[in-house]
């Protein structure tokens, strides 16, 4: 099937003048995030909207939403529909999230400087090459709640069909 192709974007100038890479380019396209039509000989060429759908994109994966999302998102819009509450009760769900995780994280780091402070003052009662003991003493501390790993290492939740969200 044979497109017009004047006025549309050839993958490798998009990709230049967004700044991200071919293979970026295809990788959003595979997820349903951009679309291309293909010429006879099935080179890709993009709409010339997509340039400002690439920007939209990544400032979006930038504040937190995920590809399947904006897929959900732009599947609406393209359907004619104003998904612009969806995208409202996202983001405010994408920020409830940061606001657990910088308690959560800031009780870490209250605990962190306790224990440092603990192990200053046991390491200043050590004499040199002595055994303080410290993180023997993380055992007798009552504030302990599970892995701080976990907490810094965190990975997005999954929904109910095990995608990332």
């Amino acid at each position: 099937m044979s497109h017009d192709t004047s006025n549309t974007w050839r993958i490798g100038d998009l990709a230049q003048a967004a700044g991200v890479s071919t293979d970026t380019i295809r990788h959003y396209e595979r997820k349903g995030v951009l679309h291309a039509l293909r010429s006879t000989n099935g080179y890709r060429h993009y709409p010339t909207n997509s340039l400002e759908r690439l920007r939209m994109i990544r400032q979006a994966l930038a504040v937190g939403f995920t590809l399947d999302e904006l897929a959900a998102i732009f599947k609406i819009f393209e359907r004619g529909g104003a998904p612009c509450r969806q995208v409202r009760e996202l983001a405010a769900n994408k920020l409830s999230e940061i606001e657990q995780h910088l308690i959560e994280v800031t009780a870490l780091r209250d605990e962190l400087k306790s224990a440092l402070k603990d192990w200053d003052a046991r390491l200043a009662r050590t004499t040199s090459g002595d055994r303080a003991g410290l993180l023997q003493s993380l055992a007798n501390r009552n504030s302990v709640r599970g892995s701080s790993t976990r907490l810094l290492l965190r990975k997005p939740k999954r929904s109910k069909k095990g995608k990332k969200q």
